[in-house]
């Protein structure tokens, strides 16, 4: 039986668990975000992790024919990486008590492969644009202060209340570190993103209790995207856990179920896009 494009990245990410690394407290290698060489669009999702660790010190891919149109060839011998893309496939579906059709849209998970441009020859890798020069801290702070109907935010032990839309957090000086507060707060934040008032996931809304299966997706959804966010301000996420019981946890669950890594990388970028209020084209 062929393999979907969840086994594919279910399973590469399963490899990197087993060698002890958890994918999204990695941070992106070099501290660039993977984006692809020719269109210089991000990889988002479940993407940017998959290819933020790969162990290259370049943050550029792209794809075989990208590669000969470049002029440069992949070198032989190298394996590439999967990706994933939606392919929205119309259908027409019955309404059962109506009997009316009707044409809707289904996502279908579909995966290519690229390769970094240290696995090429013949292809330059081109010039850094000059960024602003700001602090990490800084920018994690600006995060914070930015984003849009933010909740409030009180002292007391890490947390989000949906019922009252509040964000709990120590004060700041109880952290061993800055990256430790802003990565906590990253977290926290992105479990408010779940609210009703914003992006509403029903993880988020409804009552669930500690250990059931839509907590374990919440909880993953808001480390993901405290990883995203960390990234985009150039702090080293807080290592939440890295016990072999946590990762053998997290690889049992990814096993059970094959689409909970790519479904919750991809709310957790939504999450990340709201906190920084930004929009990307699909």
């Amino acid at each position: 039986m062929k393999k979907s494009a969840y086994d594919i990245i279910t399973e590469r990410i399963l490899d990197i668990m087993a060698k002890g690394t958890i994918p999204w407290q990695a941070g992106w290698i070099g501290g660039q975000r993977p984006s692809n060489l020719i269109s210089r669009k991000p990889y988002r999702g479940i993407n940017a992790l998959v290819l933020g660790i790969a162990g290259y010190n370049s943050s550029y891919w792209l794809t075989f024919n990208q590669a000969r149109k470049k002029g440069g060839r992949i070198r032989k011998g190298e394996k590439g990486t999967p990706v994933v893309f939606w392919k929205w496939l119309e259908k027409e579906i019955e309404d059962s008590a109506t009997g009316e059709k009707r044409t809707a849209r289904i996502p279908l998970l579909r995966y290519y492969t690229v390769f970094n441009l240290e696995q090429t020859s013949g292809i330059e890798a081109p010039e850094l644009a000059d960024k602003e020069q700001i602090s990490p801290i800084d920018a994690a702070q600006k995060i914070i202060s930015n984003m849009p109907q933010r909740p409030a935010m009180v002292p007391g032990r890490p947390s989000y209340n949906a019922k009252t839309d509040i964000v709990c957090l120590p004060e700041f000086q109880r952290f061993v570190n800055a990256e430790d507060f802003y990565s906590t707060a990253f977290h926290e934040l992105a479990h408010s993103t779940g609210h009703a008032s914003r992006l509403n996931r029903p993880e988020v809304m409804e009552s669930n209790f500690f250990g059931d299966p839509a907590y374990s997706r919440e909880e993953l959804v808001a480390e993901m995207a405290a990883a995203f966010l960390c990234n985009s301000a150039g702090i080293a996420p807080a290592t939440i856990e890295n016990s072999a019981a946590y990762i053998q946890s997290w690889s049992k669950k990814f096993e059970d179920d094959k689409k909970m890594l790519v479904c919750a990388a991809a709310a957790a970028q939504k999450a990340a896009d709201f906190i920084l209020n930004i929009r990307f084209e699909n």
